[in-house]
């Protein structure tokens, strides 16, 4: 009978091979194991990636549509906080001018516009809030304020309404000044700062947008302005001497506030309609994204039985091995002479 053998040369060199396969196989196993994903994606997806590929492709683009989502969410939550802010103000405001122009006393009147220009102040600012250095109200450009300063329109006003001499007058002016159209010298021209295109709208889903077009020249908040104006037009001393042109004016001011103020609400109603759809948009992508993350899952996860299972038969072997080479390394005919 013949036999074949191999030299003790070649037997180590096989020998190594044998380890250097198991160790690179124990290796793979470990990751498997810990990472809970099969090191081998191409035989896992028996060399087809497309539906692995689309998965991941959904699950990217999932990702953009919640950070758009997001910065939707953020934006709508402080531009409605905002007008929360100036509708509670106004709503205080309103029923106080309205008796100060009733009971037509100076001292009453002058400090009931003394506050409303107070607060007037305050609500141009709530207007001007910025969120993430973008404005909220400036439309397209959102760099830009969107109302120069609460200041700046009573000092436009004061000249606007130079010349005339009745509280009638001076409302109508007021008004005229607000309602003038671009390039009247009115609103428009000389306060708001921002732009007539809207902020472009959110992408808050495939084929899905949620458009934003209130901005400080929307009619709403003009009325709002113009409202207020009226009370702190008395207390920056327009009509002097003329305290029933005086009490007119804030008697016409509470009057306008309460028609602003419902026409706030219902902006702010308008708002809300766009938060809620937001809002749905990003429970529907989340849904979307977690069901693909288990598709995804089923094609690459490395069940943890059968790894370990492997991982325990690998390190059988490895311990075979390490014994056989052992064993074969005092097989020589020096040791058996002896």
């Amino acid at each position: 009978m013949n036999y074949v053998s191999i030299g003790d040369m070649a037997q180590a060199f096989q020998m190594r091979r044998h380890n250097v396969e198991l160790q690179r196989h124990l290796s793979q196993l470990t990751k498997e194991l810990t990472s809970g994903v099969k090191a081998d994606l191409a035989g896992a997806v028996s060399g087809d990636f497309k539906a692995l590929a689309g998965i991941d492709h959904s699950l990217e683009t999932l990702r953009a549509y919640k950070t758009s989502t997001d910065e939707a969410e953020l934006f709508t939550g402080a531009l409605q906080a905002a007008f929360e802010n100036v509708q509670d103000m106004t709503t205080d405001l309103a029923p106080g001018l309205a008796n100060a122009a009733t009971t037509g006393t100076p001292l009453i009147v002058e400090t009931a516009a003394m506050d409303a220009r107070q607060k007037f102040h305050s609500v141009v600012a709530s207007l001007n809030t910025q969120v993430a250095d973008r404005f909220l109200l400036s439309g397209d450009a959102t760099d830009q304020r969107p109302i120069l300063g609460s200041q700046d329109i009573l000092d436009a006003l004061m000249v606007a309404t130079t010349g005339q001499v009745t509280g009638t007058g001076v409302a109508t002016a007021v008004a005229a000044w607000f309602d003038a159209p671009v390039g009247g010298g009115g609103y428009l021209d000389m306060i708001y700062g921002g732009s007539a295109v809207p902020l472009s709208p959110f992408q808050i889903g495939p084929g899905d947008q949620a458009s934003m077009d209130i901005t400080a020249a929307s009619p709403e908040i003009r009325d709002m302005l113009e409202a207020l104006s009226l009370s702190a037009l008395v207390a920056e001393g327009v009509l002097p001497g003329d305290q029933t042109g005086r009490a007119l004016l804030v008697k016409t001011s509470a009057n306008a506030l309460f028609s602003a103020n419902d026409e706030m609400a219902d902006l702010r109603a308008r708002l809300g309609a766009a938060e809620g759809h937001i809002a749905d948009a990003a429970t529907r992508n989340a849904a979307e994204s977690a069901a693909l993350e288990i598709a995804r899952t089923k094609i690459i996860a490395a069940d943890p039985y059968e790894t370990a299972s492997a991982l325990e038969a690998v390190q059988t072997q490895i311990e075979t091995l390490y014994t056989l080479t052992a064993r074969l390394s005092r097989l020589s005919l020096a040791d058996y002479l002896r």
